[in-house]
């Protein structure tokens, strides 16, 4: 076997080919199987940002056999249809060819009926050949994209999943899933992916959906579970990991597969290592691991931490807040400070949880709560737009929940810097 390198080991982002984990005592695998044996239902695959889900559709359902749709992609109903079409190869016009045939006193006429997979053709041939005429028509007929689509899927057969499903408004994951229901009904494998927050609950798009669905929940990753990538990855660098800096690193990676691909991808740059041909213990100390974290959360994190921090646009200067480093924000600043200080997980936080960090972060007076929830409104808003596909920070405004639905902004938190 050649020697492997890091980066074909740990591959944050990627498919995992050498430090996959099936999760087995789950049976997720198992469970995702079943879509293609006639499960007449629409199977919903939830989790948690970064918890694999993509990945363990992908091994049971991979690209290169299905239709697969990222739902970042999808701005309105017709672009999904659009997608399906072209990743099937199909043309949106049915033909029908009539032809009529007379020899002497008898007369024959014939009829045809293309499918969707040709293009269109229209005309009129006329001939005499020995005697015979031959009258030939072919007409056509344009086809929209959504029955053009859903056509050719009940033709092929092909599985089709739906990526990012949340990231599309309820409406039309409304509109979409009333479209599938039949193909669902008729055995199609049928797979949406989303995240297990508010955003999407298939019942509440199409109640009608009651007894077709199945739900497969993807649960945050145990420590035994994040440890097996460290331990089959460094394994197969032939280089142990002390017992302390491989638990270090699972407490560190808040449950998310990715973060701890991350971790050791980074690690294994910033110690050079190579594959060995002897078992080697890979020494590294405190200062090293706080310079991984360190150096992921700036690589991950920034970005969205830097258009919370800014806001919404606005004309007049904010008021500046003093932090008790000395430091000086306004009130955007003040908040995730607050919320740094917290050094949250994937976390649901009421409003009291949130205004007794301000108070442990600030030297002035408290903002109020209408204060506070404005800003958390703008900074879900923020985060609902960015280019990512999952809002980072979700915020209830009736029940003043803050919730944070991804990983990488948590991780950021605790070791970005916020300055």
């Amino acid at each position: 076997m050649p020697k492997l390198n890091y980066f074909d080991i740990f591959v944050p982002g990627g498919f995992p080919r050498h430090t996959y984990n099936p999760r087995s005592s789950l049976n997720l695998e198992e469970r995702l199987v079943e879509v293609r044996q006639n499960l007449c239902k629409l199977v919903t695959v939830t989790g948690h940002t970064k918890s694999g889900k993509t990945v363990l559709a992908r091994k049971i359902l991979p690209p290169e056999d299905c239709v697969w749709i990222d739902g970042g992609l999808v701005g309105e109903e017709k672009d999904l249809w659009d997608l399906i079409i072209e990743q099937l190869s199909l043309f949106q016009t049915t033909q029908a060819q009539e032809q009529t045939e007379i020899s002497g006193s008898t007369g024959g006429k014939a009829a045809t009926e293309g499918s969707i997979l040709v293009a269109k053709i229209s005309g009129e041939v006329t001939g005499s050949v020995g005697g015979k005429i031959s009258n030939s028509e072919t007409s056509g007929q344009q086809l929209t994209s959504r029955v053009a689509a859903v056509q050719g899927l009940r033709q092929s057969r092909t599985p089709l999943v739906i990526d990012d499903f949340h990231y599309l408004s309820k409406e039309l994951q409304g509109n979409i899933v009333r479209a599938l229901k039949p193909l669902v009904f008729d055995g199609l494998p049928v797979v949406v992916i989303a995240i297990p927050h508010r955003r999407y609950d298939a019942l509440k798009v199409e109640r009608e959906m009651t007894g077709r669905l199945a739900s497969i929940e993807i649960p945050p990753w145990d420590d035994y579970e994040l440890g097996y990538i460290s331990r089959t990855g460094f394994d197969l660098l032939n280089r142990v990991l002390d017992g302390s800096v491989g638990r270090r690193l699972v407490h560190e990676a808040i449950g998310s597969p990715h973060l701890m691909q991350d971790f050791c991808r980074t690690l294994c740059k910033q110690k050079h290592v190579e594959s060995t041909t002897e078992q080697e213990v890979l020494a590294v100390t405190d200062e090293e691991l706080n310079a991984v974290f360190k150096d992921v959360a700036e690589t991950i994190g920034r970005p969205i931490f830097e258009k919370l921090a800014r806001g919404p646009r606005q004309r007049a200067d904010r008021i500046q807040r003093t932090l008790k480093d000395n430091s000086s924000v306004d009130i955007y600043g003040l908040v995730l400070h607050a919320l740094a200080h917290i050094r949250p997980g994937l976390i649901t936080l009421e409003y009291e949880d949130l205004r007794t960090a301000i108070k442990e972060v600030s030297l002035g007076e408290t903002p109020q709560l209408h204060e506070v929830a404005r800003v958390l409104k703008h900074m879900a808003t923020i985060a609902a737009t960015d280019e990512s596909s999952t809002p980072v920070i979700d915020f209830e405004e009736t029940e003043k929940k803050l919730h944070i639905t991804d990983p990488f902004f948590a991780f950021y938190l605790r070791w970005g810097n916020l300055n």
